[in-house]
């Protein structure tokens, strides 16, 4: 049976939010999305149910639901639209592209979605409400927090350890067994090669 799913957000995030979800056939159909934005009633010939007071009403209509914008400066949006939803009963699903490589040894959360072209490998797994964006590598045994965010490209090799609420920039590479804490922002073409505390900006 084919889900309905609204989409929170829709921005540039969304856009690759519906092709991945687009990609994975007879799963799901996006019926819309919730935005702050006003007077707007459509985003990319998709309709907007309305904004964040509107989601209770949504709710009766539509059970499903993902957070599609996305995530640079802070986490703490993204956390408390999720928060929101699971508060409200919407059910938040893990989303994996077909044209990404996700081991079946590995676990995935609710509300995290998985790009395409990224690559998780054994025995890793992703917390809840993640980006793990295109082209990203996810080596074996990886453990990746709650509310993080991979950017495109970054390679996060075996045995490392991503708090949550953490940014890993676009081409970013994290030497294996690497442990970095939370809330941390990791800027992009990096190269982390020994331990990050919490809540630190590491600059190329």
């Amino acid at each position: 049976m084919i889900k309905k799913i609204i989409l929170i957000g829709a921005g540039g995030h969304a856009k690759s939010c519906i092709d991945v979800i687009s990609s994975i056939k007879n799963k799901y159909k996006i019926v819309g999305f919730v935005d702050q934005k006003k007077g707007v009633k459509k985003f990319l010939n998709l309709e907007i149910l309305g904004n964040d007071e509107d989601l209770k009403k949504i709710f009766k209509r539509y059970k499903y639901a993902l957070v599609s914008f996305g995530q640079i400066k802070s986490y703490r949006s993204r956390e408390a639209c999720f928060k929101k939803l699971k508060k409200i009963g919407f059910y938040l699903p893990s989303i994996v592209s077909k044209y990404a490589y996700f081991s079946k040894n590995s676990k995935i959360d609710e509300g995290s979605i998985v790009m395409h072209g990224v690559v998780v490998n054994a025995f890793s797994s992703i917390g809840k409400n993640c980006i793990i964006n295109t082209n990203s590598t996810i080596e074996h045994d990886v453990k990746i927090g709650n509310n993080c965010h991979i950017a495109g490209g970054a390679v996060i090799n075996g045995g490392v350890i991503i708090g949550d609420g953490t940014f890993i920039g676009s081409g970013t590479v994290v030497k294996q067994s690497v442990k970095i804490g939370r809330n941390c922002i990791i800027s992009a073409n990096t190269f982390v090669r020994k331990d990050i505390k919490n809540n630190q900006i590491f600059l190329r």
